[in-house]
């Protein structure tokens, strides 16, 4: 158990350290051009309230940094503390990573990062499970 409870602070470090990085990125250059981003604001521009929320990439930064920062930053303290809800909140974050990758996928289509984020979503929410598991059988 102690080698799941190790990768899953790693997951969650790990992920969450890379949501606030990309968010960092989108509120130093909400442009996107520093970083090579440009092209795909045309694409958020095509979706709905577009002209409130997708005029540059500030409220994706601000989501990215809620959604899959702040959530990982709570399942590792969570982790550290050995709270009784700490696999759970792993899980849950492995699953909201996959689903934002699938509108990801909605939005600009399958490209080599996203699909590898899928899988980083995939092992954090299955070494959640496993971690769930095994907390079940030790406490039972």
């Amino acid at each position: 158990m102690k080698q799941l409870r190790k990768w899953q602070l790693f997951w969650s470090a790990f992920i969450g350290l890379g949501a606030y990085w990309g968010a960092a990125m989108m509120f130093i250059d909400p442009t996107g051009v520093k970083w090579g981003m440009e092209p795909i604001l045309p694409l958020l521009q095509e979706l709905p309230l577009a002209d409130v929320f997708f005029q540059n990439f500030i409220w994706s930064g601000i989501v990215l940094l809620i959604v899959n920062g702040l959530t990982n930053t709570v399942s590792f303290i969570l982790l550290i503390k050995k709270h009784p809800y700490a696999a759970i909140a792993s899980i849950a974050c492995g699953v909201i990573l996959m689903l934002w990758i699938l509108v990801e996928y909605l939005i600009f289509g399958f490209n080599f990062l996203s699909n590898i984020y899928l899988a980083f979503g995939l092992l954090q929410a299955g070494n959640g499970f496993l971690l769930w598991k095994r907390t079940r059988i030790l406490n039972n």
